[in-house]
């Protein structure tokens, strides 16, 4: 192999990896396009949002977080007509579980029918966002793919997470991901309860679980 030919090799090998890499590499939150977060936003940011005015606002943030759309959607379904909330989840959700959340959830997520439905079900349980991405794609474009992204989430394992993977989680920076990883291996959900909550109150720590599994 002449020299020419070596640098060659070792420019697209280089190449490739990169590829490689870019493509694994993603973290398990949706990637967001301007979809805000119920449980994090601050009181300006839900007041930009429709609907939402400063009782409601207040009301989000005095109960936060919201470990559920359904939580979420049965305060707001006090205050705002039911023809009203889609439009308000097009901009505001609570990310669900692809694997755990409940049809109801499901269809909440604004332009998902009965179809998406069971799109979204028959692929479970979803180890990685990847997946998602996968086999979603294969009935929508790009554009919806992304779109429907925003709402969802596949749990990060604990003690296998990669550092993106943990920082997907929303509001987590890195001093908290310093801690997440600080106490592996975790034995058990209640070991990270534990060790978290020495850092952020009890409703941060609820918040963040569901983010999370040792499965």
């Amino acid at each position: 192999m002449t020299l020419q030919t070596s640098t060659v090799f070792a420019a697209f090998a280089a190449t490739a990896l990169t590829i490689v890499l870019a493509g694994t590499a993603t973290g398990q939150v949706g990637k967001q396009q301007g979809l805000v977060d119920p449980n994090i936003a601050g009181e300006t940011e839900l007041l930009a949002l429709p609907h939402l005015n400063p009782t409601i606002a207040k009301g989000i943030m005095d109960r936060r977080p919201f470990l559920s759309m359904t939580d979420l959607n049965a305060f707001l379904s006090q205050s705002l007509r039911k023809e009203q909330l889609p439009e308000l989840y097009g901009k505001m959700f609570v990310h669900i579980n692809l694997n755990t959340a409940t049809r109801d959830e499901i269809l909440m997520i604004p332009g998902v029918g009965d179809r998406m439905l069971r799109e979204f079900l028959e692929y479970r349980p979803y180890r990685a966002l990847a997946q998602f991405r996968r086999e979603i794609g294969k009935y929508v474009n790009d554009a919806e793919l992304a779109r429907l992204e925003q709402y969802v989430f596949a749990p990060i394992n604990l003690n296998t997470a990669s550092d993106e993977d943990i920082l997907s989680i929303p509001g987590l920076g890195p001093r908290m991901l310093h801690e997440f990883k600080e106490y592996r291996p975790y034995k058990a959900i209640e070991q990270f309860r534990r060790e978290i909550g020495k850092y952020v109150n009890e409703k941060e720590v609820a918040r963040l679980e569901r983010y999370v599994t040792l499965n």
